[in-house]
């Protein structure tokens, strides 16, 4: 007996993973070499200093169920999906425009009209990390007992402001939204999924009128390269004991590309370095003499000592300078060109990485991917990439749209921003209230908020979509 999708009762799907994949981001940029002057700091602090270029905002007319829309709704209509194929729908995020009603639930207005209402899921919550808790819950549903053969819809959206002050520069906005299910292109590696969780106040959002966190800054690297640590650890661990025939342990050299959570792009690159560290405090002292000529003098250090070391800092980003640029440089583009999206961030990682690298490169490669959210919580686990060329070239097709999009873009000048800020945070929750924003800006096919009427209820209308070219 097999279920009305064709799935046989017992047995586990087949290659459970993303079959699909969208990303939006803001349809205005300022510059962050602008941004320099405009703050009156030092040339290069954001731009070298943090490794970022641009920075994405949204004005008053996006928030984040209309960011979360449009990517569920592009999605959609890029795939040819239709609303009975989804079965399951969970939004991550910690952008919180009502502390009891769920973005899920104002997505469903795309589903209604066609009657389906029959979808699982909710949003998750907590931090950066609620876009993985929802993506794990997705795989983990197509791999259970409550499948019933549709796919699953995972949407992580978020708008990253900050006060004005050294933290804006590190802000963004963006959404992903991907789709789950068996026979994927991206196929996440059964039990190799390692996570670490504690109690920590690294950065946190306490004042509920606000959109702006507390952020304690060292601390949270810490907490973030703690947790890198220990995920990297168990997961070496957990692929010892799935796989007891590799008497070879796991290294950085096992995986073909590393994405991470990326608060800012130069941290990204200071963790990539701390992966050869970890290989380094754990290989024998053979292994060390044979593989680490030259790091002598660090033998002795112990991890949790060298956070804010810069004498390793600066040794093991120069020894790995070389697998930065292989592995996770191209996963950088869309974090430095929009900034830090929250939720989506790893995910846009994924798409640069798909985007930026030829399917010839791709083919049959491992991905290791962190994920991180502060408060805090986190976990790694890999991707392995489809073999098949046909099928690995049609799914990047869809993310041809990407690039262009970047480009067309609109700069807005340091002081148009800050205004623009300042109208945010100034009618954060105002009801009723309608949006000055402008709407013409957008891009075409994006959601917007029409409207907050007296009793703080939302309506959204749609820009037209671009018509395809006959």
């Amino acid at each position: 007996m097999s279920t009305a999708a064709g799935r046989e009762p017992d047995r586990w799907p087949e290659s459970v993973g993303i079959v699909g994949l969208e990303i939006v981001f803001p349809s205005q940029f300022v510059d962050q070499t602008e941004l320099e002057a405009f703050d009156g700091v030092s040339a290069g602090k954001y731009t070298i200093g943090l490794g970022q270029q641009r920075m994405g905002f949204c004005s008053d007319r996006e928030d984040i169920n209309s960011l979360c829309l449009t990517a569920v709704r592009n999605l959609l209509d890029r795939h040819g999906t239709k609303l009975a194929q989804i079965g399951r729908l969970e939004v991550g995020t910690e952008t919180i425009v009502d502390k009891s009603k769920s973005v899920k639930s104002v997505l469903m207005q795309l589903f209604e009209p066609e009657g389906v209402t029959d979808l699982e899921g909710i949003d998750t919550t907590n931090a950066c990390y609620g876009g993985t808790a929802a993506l794990l819950n997705a795989i983990n549903w197509v791999e259970s007992s409550s499948w019933d053969g549709r796919l699953a819809l995972v949407v992580c959206g978020d708008i990253a402001v900050y006060a004005q002050g050294s933290a804006r520069p590190t802000g963004g906005a963006g959404a992903v939204a991907m789709l789950v299910g068996p026979n994927a292109p991206l196929r996440f590696e059964r039990g190799l999924r390692a996570t670490y969780m504690k109690h920590a106040y690294d950065f946190y959002k306490p004042d509920l009128s606000s959109e702006y966190p507390v952020v304690d800054g060292k601390l949270s690297i810490q907490c973030y390269l703690s947790a890198l640590d220990a995920c990297y650890q168990l997961y070496r661990k957990k692929f010892a004991e799935r796989h007891p025939d590799i008497v070879t342990p796991v290294t950085l050299d096992t995986f073909d590309a590393m994405i991470f959570h990326s608060p800012y792009c130069k941290l990204v690159q200071k963790s990539l370095a701390r992966i050869g560290l970890n290989d380094f405090m754990l290989a024998s002292a053979d292994q060390r003499a044979k593989l680490f000529q030259g790091l002598e003098q660090f033998e002795k250090v112990r991890l949790e000592d060298t956070y804010f070391d810069r004498d390793v800092e600066k040794a093991f980003m120069a020894r790995y300078a070389a697998s930065f640029e292989a592995k996770t440089k191209r996963s950088l583009h869309l974090a430095s060109q929009v900034g830090n999206m929250y939720t989506p961030s790893v995910y846009s990682c994924l798409v640069s990485l798909l985007i930026g690298s030829d399917v010839d490169e791709l083919l049959g490669k491992r991905v290791g991917v962190f994920s991180y959210g502060s408060g805090l919580a986190s976990s790694m686990y890999s991707i392995a990439i489809t073999t098949d060329r046909e099928r690995l070239a049609e799914f990047k097709r869809h993310l041809n749209y990407v690039q262009p999009l970047l480009d067309r873009r609109s700069k807005v000048d340091p002081a148009e921003f800050t205004k623009l800020m300042e109208v945010r945070e100034k009618n954060n929750h105002a009801a009723p209230y309608e949006p000055s924003g402008s709407v013409d800006v957008l891009f075409p096919g994006t959601y917007y908020l029409q409207a907050v009427d007296s009793m703080h209820r939302r309506t959204y209308e749609r820009v037209p979509p671009e018509q395809p070219s006959s």
